[in-house]
């Protein structure tokens, strides 16, 4: 049986949940902001205990990224994400989650073809084109005399 593309779409339109729009950018915006706020709990706690700003900064990154992968790796990250949507993926912690979510997916597979070679599925792109933009900023700092 063959349908056209016109009655596939409506088919699917028919058979698809209807989109929260406003609640589901809500909740993006409230699960990104409660990590920012966690975050600069951090920060803060760091200071208070006698780190430098940048330090403390960098401190509050890796804990982050910790935090991310514990999640990850107990299943909370994934319903947590479920919920929050965009707000999830955007911070650090979604980035964490993006490593750690393939590699704990695939460790039985072994360290070498499983754990190392997926590791980076996710993540890969977006630290290849992150690279490759850095460097063509770069570039044309340089060129500008801004470096």
């Amino acid at each position: 049986m063959e349908i056209s593309k016109k009655e596939y779409s409506r088919l699917a339109d028919e058979k698809s949940p209807d989109s929260k729009l406003l609640v589901n950018c809500l909740w993006a915006f409230f699960a990104g902001g409660m990590i920012c706020v966690v975050g600069q709990g951090f920060t803060e706690l760091y200071k208070f205990l006698g780190a430098q700003e940048q330090a403390a900064r960098s401190w509050t990154s890796i804990t982050l990224i910790f935090i991310g992968v514990m999640l990850t790796a107990f299943g909370l990250y994934g319903k947590i994400a479920k919920r929050a949507g965009a707000g999830t993926l955007v911070p650090i912690t979604g980035f964490a989650n993006s490593v750690a979510s393939p590699a704990i997916e695939f460790k039985s597979e072994g360290y070498i073809t499983g754990l190392g070679a997926k590791m980076f599925t996710i993540a890969g792109p977006v630290i290849v084109y992150g690279t490759l933009a850095g460097a063509i900023y770069g570039a044309v700092l340089l060129l500008l005399g801004q470096v």
